[in-house]
């Protein structure tokens, strides 16, 4: 509902009305004038949903202020995950600016140290970061490196068909007790994995799914009059980590996928990817050394990052207004 504007919003009003007629001029002359305003009018008003540059409007439009409805309401600060609700080994590191808006869980690969130790906190600095260890030991090292899923038959051999349902069981209480006692939104969970990792963080996706969209679907057929929609997780990056299931969901998970590879990607692993999730994006690095690795320089680490900033979920503080066009119902 569009209320009246008090003397304190006088102020942002005219700032909008400002954008808005310059927009109207901008789009005839066809080019951006954002860059015309002062500093004190572009962060005197904000407008949710769409860039200035979007906001075309007809001169009869009437612009309307309405407080912003986008505000999360999942707690600015979450609790920190404790040892004793988490069935493996991790470490956790809350966001540097104090607002816990996204989480980034984080998998290594197999017998790969935590990836906290392979990622430059740098370039996550305003996300929270979980990194997990894997709950299997390798048998028969000399040194402790863990697995993900069996690996090897006791002779030493690759199991050529892994069964990952043990760390998918869970990756799901994780997931659970994230979100039922540290207050994190799934669509504000965001998973990264290398190897044996990155196949588990895209099954986990999709056994995420399958779950929300079941549970929804016998929440329709009990005729209750409101149906939740299904939940899904906020993304998914995989790193040299191929589907080990085929999917076969009615409805694709909408979960946004990156996928990393130093080789081109064979077409039953891109036809397996496609068919669970509804958008994927692939990126080929090819690597000096003819293995696959996590990304290393700047140039490698760039579609992971472009991805990021679509995907990553943004606070909006109070006070904020969303600019509206038309008359108000």
């Amino acid at each position: 509902m569009v209320s009246s504007l008090t003397k304190n919003e006088e102020s942002t009003s005219h700032a909008a009305t400002k954008v808005a007629k310059k927009q109207r001029e901008s789009s005839r002359l066809g080019h951006d004038t954002w860059e015309e305003f002062s500093e004190s009018d572009r962060q005197s008003v904000n407008i949710v949903g769409a860039p200035p540059c979007d906001l075309a409007m007809s001169d009869s439009d009437i612009v309307h202020l309405q407080a912003s409805s986008s505000v999360t309401s999942s707690p600015r600060t979450k609790p920190t995950p404790k040892s004793s609700k988490i069935p493996l080994v991790f470490s956790y590191t809350p966001s540097d600016d104090g607002t816990d808006e996204n989480l980034l869980i984080l998998l290594h690969g197999l017998a790969i140290r935590p990836l906290q130790n392979s990622v430059n906190r740098s370039i996550f600095h305003k996300q929270s970061i979980l990194a997990l260890r894997a709950p299997e030991q390798i048998p028969y090292l000399y040194e402790q490196a863990f697995q993900w899923y069996t690996s090897f038959n006791p002779l030493g051999e690759i199991v050529e068909r892994p069964n990952p349902t043990p760390a998918l069981e869970v990756m799901a209480k994780v997931l659970d007790y994230l979100i039922t006692e540290c207050t994190w939104p799934p669509n504000r969970i965001h998973l990264f994995g290398f190897g044996q990792g990155g196949s588990v963080a895209a099954e986990i996706t999709l056994a995420w799914w399958k779950k929300e969209f079941a549970r929804t679907k016998t929440t329709s057929n009990s005729k209750q009059t409101s149906v939740p929609s299904p939940r899904h997780l906020a993304s998914v990056a995989s790193i040299s980590g191929p589907l080990l299931s085929y999917p076969t969901l009615a409805t694709p998970c909408p979960t946004p996928l990156l996928i990393f590879s130093r080789v081109s990607i064979a077409k039953d692993v891109s036809t397996a990817f496609s068919k669970g999730f509804t958008h994927t994006r692939q990126v080929v690095k090819p690597g000096s050394r003819g293995e696959e690795s996590m990304p290393r320089s700047r140039d490698e680490w760039e579609p992971a990052m472009q991805f990021w900033s679509e995907v990553l979920g943004r606070r909006m503080g109070d006070g904020l207004y969303e600019v509206m066009t038309g008359t108000a119902a």
